[in-house]
C-alpha cells in the first residue's frame, strides 16, 4: 500500500523562514555590544536553526502518537534536571538556570519542561473528559488537584533556581488548558479571586510591612520584586536605553548594524529594542504581522483539530507563544514588568530555540493528521 504523502502547512514555514532571517541579522546587529567571550552568536544562532530543523524532520519522522506515549517519562525527566540544576548548575547573574558543558554552551532546561508540560497536562485532561461521559464536582475537583500538582513541582524547583518568568510560563500553559476543559467557568472566578486576594496581601506588605516581608520571604524575593516592578517608573538604564532607541528610530530606523544605545541583554531579552532602532516603524510592523500570521495559523489548526489532546496542545501552545510575543515586546516599550521572558524564534538561545522547533514538529504532526482526516 503506498503510504500517504505528508502535508506540511507552508504558512508556518514561511513565517519561521522570517523568523530565522530576522533572528540572524538581528543578533549579528547586536554583536558589537555582546562580550568577545560569547563569540558569534549569530553563527551559532545559525547552527541551533539547522540543528531545529533537523529535529523537526524527526519528530515527523517518528510521529506525535510514540511521543505522547513517553509523555510522562518525559515530565519527570524535565523535572529531574530542574532538580540537578539546584546542585551543579552554573550560576550565571546569580541563578542556577544552566547546565554548561565544555565545546557546546549551556542548556536550559526550563525551555524543554515548558513543552513538556504542554504535553503531560493535555494528555491529562483530555483522558479525563474522555473516560468521563458526566462531570460533577467530584471529578472537577480531582482533575483540577491533578494539574496542579503537575504545574506544582517544575514551578517550585524552575522558583528556586530563580527563572520567575518561565514560571508565568508554565502557569499560562495549564490554565489554558482548564478553562477550554468542560471545568465550570466558576472555578476560574473562584480561583482568581483567591489569587488576587493573596496578591493584594503581598503587595500589602511589600509596600506598607517591608521588615515583615524580609522576615518571612527573604531579602532575595524583596530585591526581585523591586527590580521587577521598576518598569512602573520608567526606571533602570535597559528600559530607559529601549525607550530611547525605539522612540527615535523613526519609519526607517536608524539603519542595519546601527542600534545608537547599549543593552545588557542586546540579543536575548531586548531583540526587539536592537530590531525596532535598527528597522524602525515599517520593520517593526512587518515583523508583528508576521508573528499574527503565525498565531493565527496556529489558531486555525486548533479549530480544525478533531482529536481533544492533538487541540489542547494547539490552544496552550499558541497561549504560551502569544504571551511571550506581548511580554517581550511590551517590555522593551516599558508597558510591562521586565521579566526576562525573550521572543520566540528570534531572541538568541539553543535552549529556547529547540524547543520551540520541538514544538513546531509536533504541530506540523498535528496539521498533518487533520488535513488527511479532512481528505
Amino acid at each position: 500500500m503506498k503510504k500517504k504523502k505528508y502535508i506540511f502547512n507552508y504558512t508556518l514555514l514561511l513565517c519561521l523562514l522570517f523568523f530565522l532571517i530576522i533572528s540572524i541579522l538581528t543578533i549579528y546587529s547586536a554583536s558589537d555590544y555582546l562580550s568577545p567571550s560569547l563569540g558569534k552568536l549569530y553563527y551559532k544562532q545559525l547552527l541551533w536553526y539547522l540543528i531545529g530543523i533537523v529535529i523537526v524532520f524527526f519528530i515527523i519522522k517518528i510521529g506525535n502518537k510514540n511521543i505522547k506515549k513517553w509523555s510522562w517519562f518525559l515530565y519527570f525527566i524535565g523535572n529531574f534536571f530542574l532538580l540537578l540544576l539546584l546542585f551543579i548548575g552554573k550560576s550565571i547573574n546569580n541563578s542556577k538556570c544552566w547546565f554548561v558543558i565544555p565545546g557546546i554552551g549551556s542548556i536550559q532546561p526550563s525551555e524543554f519542561m515548558k513543552i513538556f508540560l504542554i504535553l503531560i497536562v493535555s494528555k491529562i485532561v483530555s483522558d479525563s473528559i474522555e473516560n468521563n461521559s458526566k462531570w460533577n464536582i467530584k471529578k472537577e475537583i480531582i482533575l483540577i488537584g491533578k494539574v496542579i500538582l503537575i504545574f506544582l513541582l517544575p514551578a517550585v524547583l524552575t522558583f528556586l533556581e530563580p527563572d520567575t518568568g518561565v514560571i508565568f510560563l508554565y502557569f499560562i500553559i495549564c490554565i489554558s488548558i482548564l478553562f477550554v476543559s468542560p471545568i465550570k467557568k466558576k472555578w476560574f472566578i473562584i480561583s482568581g479571586s483567591i489569587i488576587l486576594l493573596l496578591l493584594l496581601i503581598f503587595l500589602y506588605m511589600y509596600f506598607f510591612q517591608q521588615k515583615i516581608f524580609v522576615d518571612i520571604m527573604g531579602t532575595d524575593l524583596f530585591y526581585r520584586i523591586d527590580r521587577l516592578l521598576d518598569w512602573k517608573n520608567g526606571t533602570g538604564m535597559q528600559l530607559e536605553n529601549s525607550l530611547t532607541a525605539i522612540g527615535s528610530s523613526g519609519l526607517y530606523g536608524h539603519g542595519f548594524k546601527n542600534t545608537p544605545l547599549y543593552f545588557p541583554e542586546a540579543g536575548t531579552d531586548f531583540i526587539f529594542s536592537v530590531y525596532a532602532s535598527n528597522f524602525g516603524l515599517l520593520g517593526s510592523t512587518f515583523l508583528l504581522i508576521i508573528l499574527i500570521i503565525f498565531d493565527y495559523s496556529l489558531f486555525n489548526i486548533s479549530k480544525n483539530t478533531k482529536n481533544l489532546t492533538d487541540k489542547l496542545i494547539i490552544i496552550s501552545s499558541t497561549m504560551m507563544l502569544f504571551y511571550q510575543q506581548i511580554q517581550n515586546i511590551g517590555m522593551t516599550l516599558g508597558i510591562l514588568p521586565i521579566t526576562g521572558i525573550t521572543l520566540p524564534f528570534i531572541s538568541y538561545g539553543g535552549s529556547s530555540l529547540l524547543s520551540y522547533m520541538i514544538l513546531l514538529g509536533i504541530i506540523l504532526n498535528i496539521y498533518n493528521d487533520s488535513k488527511k482526516q479532512i481528505n
